[in-house]
């Protein structure tokens, strides 16, 4: 019972940790997988009289969905200040300078990663702000629009969605015309209804924002409406008033204020482009985690330098190539020299590449193997007969290393690589095996050895499996998991049932 419930804690920790970085961080399951960034620039163009000037213009601000990174303001000679928080809750810059003439421009620009992030408190109230009362004709309009919708509606997002069919009608009622007006644009469309809504006791804003496309030079601002209900704002479409818009609409400010304002000049003008852009799905997630959960990724594998992080993609590959090496020696049944040797000797072939490495290391332990049996005659004891090995294999190395140089196997000269010790002990291991068991048992744990050598190097190779090893170092704990119940694994291996058929009786 202690092991299970060690195992179920170890696949649940592990599995958790997984589907919190894969499903909320966002981390790819696959290598080399990309992700879409938004380039965002705002143009401010005008006409300056020679005088003092002062230009004011909202900045793009964080949703739920859309972060802002990476800010830049370009100007010359101007100093900038900006406010987090305006009265009406929006971001803003403000450029000024002493005395300016002629035409000039000013330019913001940002990054735009997707995200999931909470909303700020400061949100969650109700606006401050109140629209002009409706009076006369107006007020009588108003009223009957609110009790119509509210007869032909059950909750705050039928009235809304209510509301806007009846704003957005080709061939509106009277009541609509008459607030409306002539000019029937959207974001008229869009006030009408947050003064529709205030005046029947419901909180509404509009907000100002663009789309995320793929590439627009002179991106057009769009309204929607905002509705505070419980304690959130609830986003809804301007044109269905359906609950929600689109991922890639980017909430720019709060309000119906110009975009911009200017003091000290004339014929300002605001223009916004947008560029989509792609980079590596990791940086994007890691970028993403420094915002959702700052702890998490500063205590990551990503934060040390880069030569350690090149170093552990290797080494978390160790887990796989051991858990594989239990499978073959306990339910399969291979032997090998040790339990760990054919790992390291997969790892070596991550620099001989397979054949090579199969080659060079056969012809090493085989001279090897012909050196220390020469050793034997001399009686050596323990520590020496190891040393005179390993003075042996270094020549050996060095020897081949030389002759396949010369004979253009560029190739061979990896065989430098290897672990001298690992070639070493498999020589020593190897030689007391033939002694004692005899030739045939040291050949099969040799072969064994190799084999899982070359099917250890063949998994830790395929870039899925380092990939998802580096990024997600918890699945270990699932391995290890894994380990654990093979740990207590009795029955038979698969290579003993042809050993043991003869014990198996046939039933009458």
């Amino acid at each position: 019972m202690h092991l299970f419930i060690l195992v179920l804690g170890l696949t649940a920790g592990g599995s958790g940790l997984f589907l919190y970085k894969a499903l909320v961080l966002n981390f790819p399951l696959i290598p080399r997988a990309r992700t879409n960034l938004w380039n965002v620039e705002a143009r401010v163009t005008f006409i300056a009289r020679n005088r003092p000037v002062k230009v004011s213009l909202y900045l793009p601000r964080n949703s739920k969905r859309l972060v802002i990174m990476d800010e830049n303001f370009i100007s010359r000679g101007y100093g900038l200040t900006t406010t987090n928080q305006t009265q009406d809750g929006n971001r803003q810059a403000v450029w000024s300078k002493r005395k300016a003439r002629g035409q000039q421009s000013l330019y913001y620009s940002s990054v735009v990663r997707q995200a999931e992030v909470k909303e700020p408190v400061a949100r969650l109230k109700p606006p401050d702000t109140e629209f002009p009362k409706f009076e006369g004709p107006y007020l009588e309009a108003a009223e009957s629009l609110i009790a119509d919708i509210r007869e032909q509606s059950a909750d705050l997002d039928s009235l809304v969605a209510e509301l806007m069919k009846r704003l957005n009608k080709p061939q509106p009622d009277s009541n609509v015309a008459l607030l409306i007006g002539k000019q029937a644009l959207p974001a008229k469309k869009v006030e009408v209804a947050v003064r529709v809504l205030s005046h029947a006791g419901i909180p509404g804003r509009v907000v100002q924002g663009i789309r995320l496309v793929q590439q627009k030079r002179d991106a057009p601002l769009l309204q929607w409406l905002e509705v505070h209900h419980g304690n959130v704002w609830k986003s809804y479409d301007p044109v269905t008033g359906e609950a929600g818009v689109s991922d890639d609409y980017l909430a720019w400010w709060r309000g119906t204020d110009p975009m911009g304002n200017i003091k000290g000049g004339n014929k300002l003008r605001v223009e916004i482009a947008v560029s989509i852009n792609q980079e590596a799905a990791i940086s994007s997630a890691i970028e993403r985690g420094r915002i959702v959960s700052p702890f998490f990724v500063d205590f990551s594998l990503f934060s040390l330098p880069i030569q350690t992080q090149a170093v552990y993609r290797v080494l978390l590959l160790v887990p796989v190539g051991a858990f594989l090496l239990v499978v073959f020696r306990n339910v399969i049944g291979v032997k090998t020299f040790g339990t760990f040797m054919p790992i390291l000797i997969a790892l070596a072939f991550r620099e001989t590449q397979l054949l090579w490495g199969i080659v060079l290391f056969s012809l090493v332990v085989a001279l090897g193997l012909s050196i220390r049996f020469y050793l034997d005659r001399l009686k050596l004891i323990l520590a020496p007969r190891l040393g005179s090995v390993l003075i042996v294999v270094v020549l050996l190395m060095a020897s081949l290393s030389v002759v396949t140089h010369h004979l253009g196997l560029e190739r061979g000269l990896s065989v430098a690589l290897f672990p001298m010790v690992i070639l070493t002990m498999t020589i020593e291991r190897m030689s007391i095996v033939w002694e004692e068991r005899g030739a045939s048992e040291a050949l099969q744990q040799g072969a064994g050895s190799l084999v899982i050598a070359a099917i250890a190097y063949l998994i830790m190779t395929v870039s899925y499996v380092e990939h998802l090893a580096f990024v997600f170092p918890e699945l270990l704990l699932v391995l290890l998991a894994g380990t654990l119940l093979l740990g207590r694994y009795t029955g038979y291996r698969l290579l003993e049932l042809h050993r043991f058929k003869a014990l198996v009786k046939e039933q009458p």
